[in-house]
């Protein structure tokens, strides 16, 4: 586990902390090799952004409604409209090797 949640249901405080062992072990896993001096700064690091989730936790959002996004955002989709497609000749003019109307690209599968 890398996340040790310790708390008590009744309220009081939070206590979240990564340990220098689970950040090995994540480093195994993705196969990255860290100085124990980087190690101990990820631990640190780690723990300071854990630190900032419990202070975030500790806030009443009763009364705020769930979001997908820090701002609002509106549908940037446009209509559909029917428009002219490019010309074959145009569109296959840059086309190194076009073929009877369509671009011929090097074979890739045996």
């Amino acid at each position: 586990m890398i996340l040790q949640y310790q708390g008590n249901q009744g309220g009081g405080e939070l206590q979240m902390k990564i340990s220098k062992e689970e950040v090995e072990h994540v480093a195994v896993l993705a196969r990255l090799k860290f100085s124990e001096k980087e190690i101990g700064r990820f631990v640190g690091q780690l723990n300071n952004i854990l630190g900032y989730m419990e202070q975030l936790e500790k806030l009443d959002t009763s009364r705020v409604s769930p979001t997908f996004h820090a701002v609002a955002q509106k549908n940037v989709f446009r209509e559909d409209a029917v428009q002219p497609s490019l010309n074959i000749d145009l569109t296959l003019s840059n086309s190194p090797d076009p073929d009877r109307g369509f671009f011929r690209v090097p074979k890739i599968i045996e």
